[in-house]
C-alpha cells in the first residue's frame, strides 16, 4: 500500500530527522523469520518485490520483541516485519478513537488545512467532564467547535467525551455509530474487530495487533489525521493548550500514532516513524497491545511506550547492510 506525501509541519508538530535505520541498497526485499501469530517466533516470511533497491534484512534474535501482549510491525512498501504473541482479540482502550476518527473523516472528508463544519457541544458532553475518572475534555455546553478542533481534542489528550459528541453529530447516537464502526473494520478485513463504542472505555470493545496495523496503515493515508497525531500540543479556544498523550513523539522521526490504556486493556500503542529510504521517505508501522494489563492504566502504558521504543531501535539496529 502506498502512502501519499507527509504534508507540512504543522504548529508542533514532529518533523525531526527520520529515525536513521541500518538500510541495505541492493535488489529486492527480504523478511526473515516465523509465521504470524506464532508465540515464540518474530518475523513474518513475506515476499515483497522489490523497493526501490531496499533490501530489509532483520535479525531477529537481535529484535528485542515485548515479553508479553502481541506486537506487530510493518515497513510500508516492503511488507510485513513480524508479529509477536498470539493474536487473539483484547481490549483495546483508546486506540478505538482511531477508527472514531477514520469513520468521521470517511463520512465527513476534510481538506488539509480546513477546519470543517462547526459542531456545537451538547449538555451531555459538558456533562461528562471530569465524571467516573474518564479522560475527558473541559468543554462547555453550547460552545461551537470545527470538525478540525474536535478531532485534535479526540486525538491529542485523548478525550472521550469529544468521542461521544463526534459519535452522536455523525450519527445521532453511540450505538448507530458504532454500527458505522464495525462496518468499516469489515471493509479493512479486521476480521478479529469488535467495536461497541466510540471511545474505548467498553471492555468489550476487542481487537488484536495485526487488525489495529491494518487500520493505521489506512489511517495514516489521511493527511488530516496524519498531521493531527504527529501533533505535540495545540491550544484549543475555552479550552487552553492541550498536549499529547503519546511520549514517543519526542523520538526523532516518530510521527504518531495513538496510545490507549485501561485496567483490561493494559497499555496499547500505535507507532509510525518516519524512514528515509534513498530519496523516499515511508513509514515504519507498529501495535503494541495488551502490555502489563489488570495493573494501572499509567503502569500499562508506560510499559507500551518502553517496550515500543525498545523495539524500534532493535529494528534500526537489525536492519543490516551487506555488500
Amino acid at each position: 500500500m502506498s502512502l501519499s506525501p507527509f504534508s507540512a509541519s504543522h504548529r508542533n508538530r514532529v518533523t525531526g530527522g527520520a529515525l536513521a535505520l541500518g538500510l541495505l541498497t541492493v535488489l529486492g526485499v527480504s523478511v526473515y523469520g516465523t509465521a504470524e501469530g506464532s508465540g515464540s517466533g518474530s518475523a513474518v516470511v513475506s515476499p515483497a518485490g522489490p523497493v526501490g533497491g531496499l533490501q530489509a534484512i532483520v535479525d531477529e534474535g537481535a529484535v528485542p520483541w515485548p515479553e508479553g501482549g502481541q506486537t506487530a510491525v510493518v515497513l510500508e512498501g516492503a511488507g510485513p516485519v513480524g508479529t509477536r504473541g498470539e493474536q487473539r482479540p483484547v481490549p483495546i482502550a483508546s486506540l478505538t478513537k482511531v477508527m472514531t476518527a477514520h469513520v468521521i473523516l470517511e463520512e465527513h472528508p476534510l481538506p488539509a488545512g480546513e477546519p470543517g463544519p462547526m459542531i456545537e457541544v451538547d449538555r451531555q458532553t459538558a456533562y461528562e467532564v471530569g465524571v467516573g475518572g474518564e479522560s475527558t475534555v473541559p468543554l462547555r455546553a453550547g460552545r461551537r467547535y470545527s470538525q478540525r478542533q474536535l478531532l485534535e481534542m479526540l486525538l491529542i489528550p485523548s478525550g472521550n467525551n469529544v468521542a461521544r459528541l463526534l459519535a452522536r453529530w455523525d450519527s445521532g447516537s453511540q450505538e448507530a455509530f458504532a454500527e458505522k464502526m464495525r462496518r468499516a473494520a469489515a471493509r479493512l478485513g479486521m476480521k478479529h474487530s469488535t467495536y461497541t463504542g466510540a471511545s474505548g472505555i467498553e471492555a468489550t470493545t476487542t481487537s488484536t495487533a495485526t487488525d489495529q496495523l491494518a487500520l493505521a496503515r489506512k489511517a495514516m493515508q489521511n493527511p488530516v489525521f496524519r498531521d493531527i497525531v504527529g501533533t505535540r500540543s495545540v491550544t484549543v479556544p475555552g479550552v487552553g493548550p492541550i498536549t499529547n498523550t503519546n511520549p514517543l513523539l519526542d523520538t526523532p522521526g516518530v510521527v504518531g500514532i495513538k496510545t490507549g490504556s485501561s485496567t483490561p486493556a493494559g497499555g496499547n500503542l500505535l507507532w509510525a516513524c518516519e524512514v528515509r529510504v534513498g530519496d523516499t521517505t515511508r513509514l515504519l508501522i507498529g501495535a503494541v497491545l495488551h502490555q502489563r494489563p489488570n495493573t494501572t492504566p499509567s503502569e500499562g502504558l508506560r510499559s507500551a511506550v518502553d517496550s515500543s521504543r525498545r523495539l524500534m531501535a532493535g529494528l534500526r539496529d537489525s536492519l543490516t547492510r551487506e555488500g
